[in-house]
């Protein structure tokens, strides 16, 4: 068999931040594929070049697997994803919908923190990557609420406390060792946190008693 029969699609030439982007992204999905750290020949592979060209991006692979993690603690694609939302769907389904990118994003990261052998975020080394970081979570929050909207009067709790249990939730149900295997759905995990579990509603409770 010919060797270019062999190999991975050679990309085309990009602009330098596009080969970035492509390598980083190459790196990710290798990465999560194979459990564990790729070689710098697997990850050519995955991004359709010659290794040589990881280097010409990239300072040293250390300096590439940083690039991987610190794309995948920014959340720009996410809070887009988001702010995509319809708000004329029911709560609902908009909860269903919020849950299933979050959870998306837990799992990437916990499948990259997994292959790389590490048990808890790394820190960011850039000044960028530190700004993005501290304005995620607020950032994430005001979306959240912005998914709640005006339905928040269909809610037992105020709107913060809700964000708070549907975060943890998610993050537990989501993760394969806290789980122990059965990762929840997210509609599993919002159907629980709008119904609840018992099999019939409690009584309520008059919060202004003494």
């Amino acid at each position: 068999m010919p060797a270019a029969e062999d190999t991975r699609r050679r990309a085309p030439h990009l602009p330098p931040d596009e080969r970035r982007a492509a390598l980083i992204a190459a790196t990710r999905d290798a990465l999560l594929e194979y459990g564990t750290v790729p070689t710098t020949k697997q990850i050519a592979q995955h991004a359709g070049v010659a290794e040589g060209t990881i280097f010409r991006v990239f300072e040293s692979k250390d300096a590439l697997l940083d690039a991987v993690m610190a794309e995948s603690f920014a959340p720009d694609d996410l809070l887009d994803a988001i702010d995509a939302i319809d708000p004329a769907l029911p709560l609902r389904e908009r909860l269903y919908r919020f849950t299933e990118l979050i959870q998306q994003r837990f799992q990437r990261i916990f499948g990259l923190m997994d292959a790389l052998g590490i048990v808890s975020p790394p820190h960011t080394r850039t000044d960028d990557a530190r700004r993005k970081a501290r304005e995620g979570g607020p950032a994430l929050l005001r979306r959240l609420r912005g998914v709640i909207g005006d339905d928040a009067d269909q809610l037992a709790v105020d709107p913060e406390e809700a964000i708070h249990l549907l975060r943890l939730l998610t993050f537990s149900g989501s993760h394969p060792h806290i789980s122990e295997g059965a990762v929840l759905t997210p509609q599993r995990i919002v159907d629980v946190l709008l119904d609840g579990i018992s099999a019939r509603p409690a009584l309520s409770v008059d919060r202004t008693a003494p």
